[in-house]
């Protein structure tokens, strides 16, 4: 019987442990992912990309660059501006967004944006990881990460303790 009672509470130990990881799902970002906005879009393109639990990406692209809404549930729109908080080069967006999770809801976001940010060359590249949170009551970047070779590593440590991280102001 006494056992029985430590497996039991072994099972239990591990299961409440692993229903509190964070663990990682993946939407598309490219224009094959998402669909054309309906309404017309003058020099430009807005797409509605598959989100995670209720939420929906916006991607929208013009003057060979772009950024990313994020629409809640509730169809409140949070624009991130990246053309404008991360870099006003040249930009895309990497193929994917990384959505942290707890459980069934998402508490964080991950984006690659890829910036041309040497007007003499334009094959230079920087591409950056944006960490952006989401709360019940908000949504906002709360890091950018410049490349380095923890930079994967670093975003998905500040990805999933996005509640003690502030929004920032660009």
């Amino acid at each position: 019987m006494k056992f029985l009672s430590v497996t039991i509470l072994t099972v239990l130990l591990f299961s409440s442990a692993a229903f509190g990881q964070t663990t990682s799902v993946y939407t598309g970002l490219t224009t094959k992912d998402c669909k054309a906005f309906t309404k017309p879009v003058e020099d430009g393109y807005i797409g509605i990309c598959p989100g995670i639990a209720g939420y929906t990406l916006q991607l929208i692209e013009g003057d060979l660059r772009q950024t990313l809404n994020i629409v809640a549930p509730n169809k409140k729109k949070y624009e991130l501006a990246l053309w404008s908080n991360v870099s006003s080069g040249f930009s895309s967006l990497g193929a994917k967004a990384e959505w942290r999770m707890k459980g069934k809801a998402p508490v964080a976001v991950i984006i690659r944006f890829n910036a041309g940010e040497n007007s003499e060359d334009s094959s230079k590249i920087t591409s950056y990881l944006v960490v952006v949170k989401i709360a019940k009551t908000d949504v906002c970047i709360v890091n950018i990460l410049k490349p380095s070779s923890t930079q994967n590593i670093e975003a998905r440590k500040l990805a999933d303790t996005p509640a003690k991280t502030s929004c920032q102001q660009f």
